[in-house]
């Protein structure tokens, strides 16, 4: 597909105002929604509870007049691929989502799906997966029915909703890949970064280091042992002093194990480490320093070094500038919902906007809800902000 610049002068189809009407009439219903979804648990790694809240979902789809594919899978739950409006390819433009969480079943009793006020007196909507991502779908679902009531469906919008993206989207990848090289810019559900939308993002990887050592009596045989442990150690040591905060290189070392008493000498201890990166060029760079890692000479253990490079990063391309910039110009009519001009921001975390992003696609993120807790027990929605948020959401997709 071509690249045509997209303008950040031309008018919306529908003014902002009238799209903000517009959504806060349908808040209800997007409120609805939510809680349905909500109360689907679907942890990434029940596929039956994944489908069953992809059922939600593809009922709704239908109910809106959507055209719907279900990629079919063994392992993890379905994927589901949702079109609306015309068969256009010049003017596609993919939503991307997920409905997994990180929740496992039974989190609903410790954090009931429930409206409530904060300390602030602002109205919120927590449950587990609320923020992350199922406010964000429920905004996607309400944003394409506005624009087909009002007779603004011009442009084909999929709507892609995955499966596992919590675990780093092992089998949806290549089909989050294939529809974005068919689409003209992708617009990612992920929460916002407080007001912001998100133009960039950190890549991650992911490794295990394990050493392998020799087993000894620690008071008896003392020197016949070869420490994985303390091998371990010395491999952590040096595995963190690549952290580079300069270059946006970060790498955190968040478990451990090894040994089995205290009155052994460990053969064996391992460590799994997270490592953020901002420019795609550090991938490949990191992945070979991993690849070089080896035992002190002295210490007489082996490596097993496994793991590599999950997501690219999310750079802040021109082209996702330039849908920032239209969104930014949208906004400024309705501009006190946003805190004034809407803003900008960069994040440590990945999304699956990172792999369109790094396909040249332009990508812009943090579209979905305004909330807090992702990923904690009080994760939650701030609800006066669904409406502004779906309102521009839809004029987007009406450009």
């Amino acid at each position: 597909m071509n690249w045509v610049p997209l303008s950040s002068s031309n008018p919306p189809a529908i003014p902002m105002r009238a799209l903000l009407a517009g959504a806060r009439r349908k808040q209800s219903q997007l409120l609805d929604l939510t809680r349905k979804l909500v109360l689907a648990e679907s942890p990434s790694d029940d596929k039956s509870a994944v489908d069953a809240c992809m059922d939600l979902a593809a009922g709704h789809a239908k109910s809106l007049g959507g055209r719907v594919k279900r990629h079919r899978q063994q392992a993890w739950g379905d994927v589901l691929e949702l079109r609306f409006g015309p068969r256009k390819a010049a003017s596609r433009i993919l939503l991307l989502g997920h409905l997994d969480t990180v929740w496992p079943l039974g989190a609903l009793k410790t954090m009931p799906c429930r409206i409530a006020a904060d300390s602030t007196a602002q109205q919120r909507l927590y449950g587990p997966g609320a923020l992350d991502m199922k406010a964000g779908v429920a905004m996607a679902f309400t944003a394409i029915e506005m624009l087909s009531e009002a007779g603004q469906l011009n442009n084909e919008i999929v709507l892609l909703l995955n499966s596992e993206e919590e675990v780093g989207s092992p089998i949806s990848r290549p089909i989050t890949e294939s529809l974005a090289q068919q689409c003209r810019a992708v617009y990612v559900l992920e929460p916002a970064q407080s007001l912001a939308y998100k133009t960039s993002r950190k890549g991650t990887g992911n490794w295990r280091i394990t050493v392998h050592g020799l087993a000894a009596h620690a008071g008896v045989d003392f020197t016949r042992g070869r420490s994985a442990i303390l091998e371990l150690a010395r491999q952590i040591e040096k595995v963190s002093n690549w952290t580079n905060l300069d270059k946006g290189i970060t790498l955190n070392v968040g478990v451990i194990g090894g040994g089995t008493k205290t009155n052994v000498v460990p053969a064996e201890a391992w460590a799994e480490i997270d490592l953020r990166v901002a420019k795609r060029a550090d991938g490949p760079r990191m992945e070979k320093r991993f690849a070089a890692l080896k035992p002190t000479k002295s210490s007489g253990c082996t490596l097993t070094v496994e793991g590599g490079i999950n997501r690219p990063p999310m750079e802040r391309t021109r082209g996702t500038v330039q849908l920032f910039h239209r969104a930014q110009t949208l906004a400024a009519e309705i501009a006190q919902e946003f805190g004034g001009q809407l803003a900008e921001a960069s994040t440590g975390g990945a999304s699956d906007g990172n792999f369109t992003s790094a396909l040249g696609i332009p990508t812009l993120d943090g579209m979905g809800a305004v909330g807090e807790g992702a990923h904690a027990i009080h994760e939650s929605i701030l609800i006066d902000h669904l409406a502004p948020r779906t309102a521009l959401l839809a004029a987007m997709l009406a450009t």
